[in-house]
């Protein structure tokens, strides 16, 4: 019975490995440089905007405000 289970894993997860193989092999197999220099610019947009974006006076004093009233709290 073991012997049996045994094979029959096996086969499977030979087949799984031979099928996955054959489907991978006519795609890239990851990013180039020139598409992580663009997701770096990106990231590095995204930071900048919200940084200004919290930065800015409305929104600093809100967080404030939040912080300070989350301190006052009382129990």
């Amino acid at each position: 019975m073991y012997q049996v289970v045994r094979a029959r894993l096996s086969a499977l997860v030979c087949g799984a490995r031979k099928m996955s193989r054959r489907r991978g092999a006519g795609r890239d197999a990851g990013m180039v440089t020139s598409e992580y220099a663009m997701g770096i610019v990106a990231a590095v947009a995204f930071a900048v905007v919200l940084y200004k974006v919290v930065t800015s006076g409305t929104v600093s004093a809100e967080l404030q405000g939040i912080v300070k009233r989350a301190l006052d709290a009382r129990m």
